[in-house]
């Protein structure tokens, strides 16, 4: 059974339910008072506890898809193997949650893939969304402008589409005439189980900006009927994801002509879960910096937007200084709330003018 699959929390829900009958039913047994019946006792209420406590967690990480997979939760999701001459590899296929789901001239499609990195040697699963203007009859040849979508760290690329509704949103736009149609490629923001962070690891780590800053877009526009320049490329990403959303704009704008950093971080964050990133390397964690980077480098024709919080967020007063070390010919916006939080509530807020934003800042060839 998955580890978000509804029989996997109906187990556990039923579990439970047996252990506090079995309690009820088997107390007044063991009501005496011999050392074995007190342990007897203590066992029943250690296995209610357990069997409860293993419910809400499940039904938590169902509900916010913290954890995609066993793989997920015990820190071993793999590293896809790279396949010679293949640059995307269809898994599977889906209808988006919206009206007319499962007719793609109506509600696009949603297809399941692994992305395979040529320059990076990476490869990584992501949805890819391709709207319903895609399949119409006229746009045969048609291209679209793309936006690669990024989860934060811990989080599974399902994040995006049933927590925080990225194609639910472009399509609803699109319909509305707030956006342009748009290919969305959704995605963690590491290739390994560590949180890289949008980072060419050194001493042959995993390529992460490499994957996301070259390969990814030459990967999809070589099988999608996606634009190849970096006005027809954008990206956005939460809080790790938003970093290294930011981190791929910043350093390649040739790459990307927008993009988005909801609740960002500015700079990599060394703990146990990204491990050593740099090995020495202080020239590398400098520029990964993205104040020094911008204040050091020259800043491409790039646009951002940053999103905030007055109350409920960390990272308020350096998002101020990123809006404030942005220069000519860079350009930047902000989304300032006066109450949000690191969540997917403050986050399901800012996607729709995120995504309204990012849209019109894109072009098709």
């Amino acid at each position: 059974m998955g580890l978000t699959s509804s029989e996997l929390l109906l187990c556990a829900v039923l579990c439970t339910a047996l252990a506090f009958a079995a309690t009820v039913l088997l107390w007044p047994r063991l009501a005496r008072g011999s050392r074995t019946r007190v342990l007897g006792r203590v066992g029943l209420i250690l296995l209610v506890q357990v069997f409860l406590f293993a419910s809400v967690a499940l039904a938590a990480n169902r509900s916010l898809l913290i954890y995609g997979s066993w793989a997920d939760l015990a820190g071993h999701a793999r590293q896809e193997a790279v396949r010679g001459g293949v640059a995307v590899q269809v898994l599977g296929r889906q209808a988006p949650d919206v009206p007319g789901g499962g007719n793609p001239l109506v509600s696009g499609v949603i297809e399941k893939v692994t992305l395979h990195g040529e320059r990076s040697r990476s490869a990584a699963q992501a949805y890819v969304y391709l709207p319903p203007e895609y399949f119409q009859k006229g746009n045969e040849q048609r291209t679209f402008p793309a936006a690669v979508v990024l989860t934060g760290y811990p989080g599974t690329a399902e994040n995006l589409l049933k927590g925080l509704r990225y194609p639910k949103t472009a399509w609803n736009l699109a319909k509305e005439k707030k956006a342009q149609p748009m290919i969305l490629v959704m995605m963690r923001p590491t290739v390994s189980a560590e949180n890289t962070q949008c980072v060419d690891v050194r001493a042959g780590g995993p390529q992460s900006e490499t994957f996301f800053g070259t390969d990814v877009p030459r990967a999809i526009s070589s099988t999608y009927r996606a634009g190849t320049s970096a006005r027809s490329w954008g990206i956005i990403g939460d809080s790790t994801g938003g970093y290294c959303a930011l981190k791929m704009t910043v350093q390649h704008p040739e790459t990307y002509a927008a993009g988005v950093g909801l609740s960002a971080d500015y700079k990599p964050e060394i703990d146990q879960y990204s491990g050593d990133l740099f090995h020495g390397d202080k020239d590398e964690e400098k520029r990964s910096d993205l104040l020094w980077h911008l204040a050091n480098r020259p800043q491409g024709a790039s646009s951002f937007l940053v999103t905030t919080s007055l109350q409920g967020e960390q990272n308020y007063k350096p998002t101020q200084q990123f809006i404030k070390a942005v220069k000519d010919p860079a350009r930047v916006s902000s989304i300032t709330l006066d109450r949000g939080g690191h969540s997917f509530n403050t986050w399901n807020r800012e996607i729709p003018p995120a995504l309204e934003w990012i849209g019109g800042r894109l072009s098709a060839e």
